[in-house]
């Protein structure tokens, strides 16, 4: 069992590619998630330097914008993506079709929307996957709530959750992409969200 504080005492000032190999030499089955979002292409990069064949998890709720699923399809040949990808149980065209479409965040509606559409995937994920080790990409510097997260903590049913970026800013992974020639998300759209600086529930509820 990994000592929670001890290791975020031990990373406070790490580099989050140290954070990274040392998450990764602290797991024997260690997963990264991304949304393939504004910045993502940066911790996927990381993590497959380490380890080339790490598990990626991707979320796909059907509504993302045809930018990001282009940048997708890019980073997953460039990096070689060991990749799964996960979608929810209602698709989004059933969904505008049928079931009223994407509720306004103060819609009650929007609760079991976002259950649908990224808690129900991601926890089907993890508990397929079983990963002792998450690797995800949040930043303090996103929300209010990521501002009081630490490097480390224990995410769902134990795993132990890594933030590496979580005290880089957005210059920070703009010049990570230009020294790796990544590409980015401009044009992302989470419909769990609707607007960037709101949490879906994926770090305050799971």
């Amino acid at each position: 069992m990994t000592d929670i504080a001890n290791a975020n005492l031990q990373l406070a000032d790490a580099d989050p590619q140290t954070i990274v190999r040392w998450a990764i030499e602290n797991g024997s089955n260690p997963l990264v998630t991304t949304n393939f979002g504004p910045y993502e292409a940066v911790i996927l990069h990381m993590a497959t330097q380490v380890k080339s064949d790490i598990r990626v998890i991707w979320i796909d709720s059907g509504y993302n914008t045809r930018e990001t699923y282009k940048v997708a399809e890019e980073l997953i040949s460039s990096l070689n993506l060991n990749i799964d990808v996960y979608t929810p149980k209602v698709s989004a065209a059933r969904r505008d079709a049928a079931l009223g479409g994407i509720p306004g965040v103060d819609d009650p509606a929007h609760e079991e929307f976002t259950r649908q559409f990224k808690l129900e995937p991601f926890e089907r994920a993890m508990a397929e996957a079983k990963p002792d080790v998450w690797l995800t990409a949040v930043r303090k510097e996103q929300t209010a709530f990521r501002q009081e997260m630490d490097i480390v903590s224990e995410g769902p049913n134990g795993v132990l959750k890594v933030a590496p970026v979580l005290n880089w800013l957005e210059s920070d992974m703009q010049k990570y992409l230009e020294e790796n020639n990544l590409p980015n998300v401009i044009k992302y759209f989470d419909p769990t969200k609707a607007i960037s600086n709101r949490e879906c529930g994926l770090h305050t509820k799971i």
